[in-house]
């Protein structure tokens, strides 16, 4: 019996590990957004409450996740992919998912503090439950509500320096986030086709409806992103920084637009780190982007 517990302990510590999913953790980084922009992440105080927010986020996204896997616990064991996951597949119970869904959504906002983050991470929560819930299944709605997790991510970063965010950065973080996620639906639509949805609102949408969508958020991006660069003018070497990094920028979403096109834009973050063309263009855009906000 004591051989047969030593097995299990390790797989069932693995399992709650891979139920807060890992490899989306990636998204987090996305609190770093404002500090960075501002020029200011380098200093101390600004860089240990950047961390904070990076790990209340990523606290409160494993819980999401947590509860998302029971509720779609069904659907998930009809995918040909998502039936690996640990409450599908069996390896994690519904009840011990649910426990460590509650018990990281406390740490995420105990972890936040008693600031202007905690009320940020805790609307993450409110629109994270209601959209496993319920909202998850209307189409366009559901949308919106993705996009929002990744703006609330950006806007942590803010209110966890204590950084103002302009409206620019509003723009361009809110359509750059739809374009991101009906990217991933475009994909999910042409890999998976029609005959097999487990995503009831994927059913709702067609190919032509997705992508005329998807170029509309990708041009309003570029577009909020090129009033942004070239309306900097306090120093010329921020200005040059900032329009340079247009150009691959623009490379950067041509080459996310393939990946989603043909069907590999499933998971984002695993584009990410597979797609060594989408790597250079990012480490080139960040680049430029870090000596404008530097200058």
């Amino acid at each position: 019996m004591a051989t047969v517990s030593a097995r299990r302990g390790p797989s069932l510590v693995l399992s709650l590990v891979q139920l807060g999913r890992p490899r989306q953790w990636l998204r987090n980084v996305l609190v770093a957004a404002v500090p960075i922009a501002a020029g200011t992440i380098l200093h101390r105080d600004v860089l240990v409450a950047t961390a904070q927010a990076f790990l209340a986020f990523t606290l409160a996204a494993s819980a999401t996740y947590c509860l998302n896997d029971v509720l779609d616990a069904d659907a998930d064991a009809r995918h040909p992919t998502k039936r690996n996951r640990p409450v599908a597949s069996g390896r994690v119970t519904p009840l011990q998912a649910v426990a460590a869904a509650a018990l990281l959504a406390l740490a995420a906002v105990a972890v936040s503090g008693s600031g202007s983050l905690r009320w940020v991470v805790t609307g993450y929560l409110v629109l994270s439950v209601a959209y496993s819930t319920a909202l998850k299944h209307q189409a366009v709605l559901e949308l919106a509500l993705v996009s929002a997790g990744f703006l609330l991510r950006a806007i942590a970063g803010g209110a966890a320096t204590g950084t103002s965010i302009s409206r620019w950065f509003l723009i361009v973080t809110g359509f750059a986030s739809l374009f991101v996620v009906i990217g991933k639906r475009l994909s999910e639509l042409v890999s998976v086709g029609l005959e097999d949805r487990t995503r009831r609102a994927l059913g709702s949408y067609t190919q032509s409806y997705l992508r005329m969508m998807f170029g509309v958020c990708g041009a309003v991006t570029v577009t909020a992103y090129c009033l942004w660069a070239f309306g900097l003018g306090t120093a010329p070497s921020q200005g040059v920084f900032a329009g340079v990094s247009v150009v691959p920028l623009v490379l950067l979403i041509m080459r996310y637009s393939l990946d989603a096109d043909l069907g590999r834009a499933q998971e984002p973050e695993q584009v990410m780190l597979h797609d060594h063309v989408l790597q250079a263009l990012g480490a080139i855009w960040f680049a430029c982007f870090w000596l404008a906000a530097m200058s």
